[in-house]
């Protein structure tokens, strides 16, 4: 078992290609954030109640060792309270309390992970971190519908990893059940209903069954009705090329990705459209949690229109306007 050797950095096992080597910190994290459309990604390894489990290392901020925190009354039962490690409060979250494991047997060695989406900062209490992986997307399996669904699934995918499974867990959701204003700000578009229907063709790729209704309800309330859904990027690109070939007549005038997703990421798509000559025209917004300043950078690399942290769907539909009512 790999431990945190300091406050705020660690070093970790790192995998790429069956090859071990070792990082220090999270700031390297650039350098996978910065690589083009390879469709690969880098999950962190970590446990809880002896269950192993994944996260996205783009999201982690940084790992740190267990700390007291402050409890604060009336708040959600698994959060733990708050702490400040530097100038800013985090909210912890406990992850043995919201996945009903058993608590930690070693508190005073249990981690952090400070993770960072849609636009705002959690702490994760996990009871250790063992390592960090780089693997293709699309090696994850999207859980079924009989251990994930749209109201109730916790995992956006399952990898296997040294013949373990490793349980990609929904962090977004998780943060949404807990504090519920963090979710989809569908009351934004509350305003645009009514408007005038607009028969451009527009994609919408997305893997989660309950953002990709919330996104496609919320258009259509907005007057965008025709619409192709696509549960994830190879799907849309599988779609792209009927399109190109004839097999489907529809032209396509938008596509709205998200970027965490199996089998095809949205950065492999938007990287596939924008360099297809007969498509690479098509307007791509991309619509994710992860969008910050490194992954806005690899976003403009990859030729993407427009870049959107979710959960602002109003900022969504205004930027579709722009770019579908000129």
């Amino acid at each position: 078992m790999w431990r945190l050797c300091g406050w705020s950095v660690c070093t970790l096992p790192r995998e790429i290609h069956g090859h071990r080597r070792v990082i220090m910190g999270m700031n390297n994290q650039t350098e996978i954030l910065l690589e083009s459309g390879t469709n690969e990604l880098e999950i962190m390894e970590f446990t809880v109640g002896g269950e192993i489990f994944g996260i996205n290392v783009a999201k982690v901020r940084e790992i740190m060792m267990y700390c007291a925190v402050k409890p604060m009354q009336n708040s959600h039962p698994v959060i733990e309270g708050v702490f400040k490690p530097r100038q800013e409060l985090i909210t912890v979250i406990n992850l043995a309390d919201y996945l009903g494991l058993p608590p930690s047997q070693d508190i005073d060695h249990d981690i952090f992970i400070i993770a960072n989406f849609n636009s705002l900062n959690f702490a994760f209490h996990v009871h250790s971190v063992v390592g960090i992986h780089r693997v293709s997307w699309a090696d994850i399996i999207k859980p079924d519908s009989t251990i994930s669904t749209a109201d109730s699934g916790i995992a956006t995918g399952i990898v296997k990893i040294d013949n373990q499974l490793i349980v990609i867990l929904d962090f977004e959701r998780i943060v949404s059940d807990i504090s519920p204003e963090t979710g989809l700000k569908v009351s934004e578009i509350s305003g645009l209903e009514g408007r005038q229907r607009n028969d451009s063709h527009i994609m919408i790729v997305e893997d989660s069954a309950l953002l990709i209704k919330l996104i496609s309800d919320s258009l259509t309330k907005s007057g965008y009705n025709n619409l192709t859904l696509c549960n994830n990027g190879q799907e849309a690109w599988n779609y792209l090329m009927k399109v190109k070939s004839g097999e489907e007549p529809k032209d396509v005038k938008c596509i709205i990705t998200d970027i965490e997703m199996p089998l095809m990421d949205g950065h492999r798509l938007t990287k596939l459209v924008k360099t297809d000559n007969d498509l690479k025209s098509i307007p791509v917004v991309i619509f994710s949690s992860l969008i910050n300043e490194q992954m806005r950078l690899k976003g403009e690399s990859l030729g993407a229109d427009v870049q959107l942290s979710k959960p602002e769907i109003g900022l969504l539909v205004q930027e579709i306007d722009k770019l579908l009512l000129k």
